[in-house]
């Protein structure tokens, strides 16, 4: 944190002599710090894009053979997405069939 003096504007310094306080290099402004100073600033958080365009886009795939690993049903919808460039194969999605388990993954 950049404090700044208020006579002349110049960037202030942390003393610790026997008391903490802020001193001026260019006047003789002086602060004496009494109590803690702080201040906490938290990012605020962008939302994520579900990249896979959420529920919806798995409502008119095709299913395939291929075995869920975490229930190891048989059977598990897919679709393919290109999520690197032009030159790079495309990534296979997969959401297993079960309806009680719903676990998704890519290869």
């Amino acid at each position: 944190m950049l404090l700044f003096c208020p006579n002349c504007s110049n960037r202030i310094r942390i003393e610790s002599s026997d008391r903490l306080r802020f001193a001026c290099n260019s006047c003789p402004y002086i602060f004496n710090v009494s109590r803690k100073i702080s201040n906490r600033t938290y990012p605020k958080l962008k939302e994520v894009d579900d990249v896979l365009g959420g529920s919806a886009a798995w409502e008119n795939v095709d299913s395939t053979e291929e075995r869920c690993p975490k229930c190891f049903h048989p059977r598990a919808y897919f679709m393919q997405i290109q999520t690197r460039s032009a030159d790079e194969p495309m990534t296979t999605f997969y959401k297993c069939c079960n309806p009680q388990c719903g676990h998704n993954w890519r290869e």
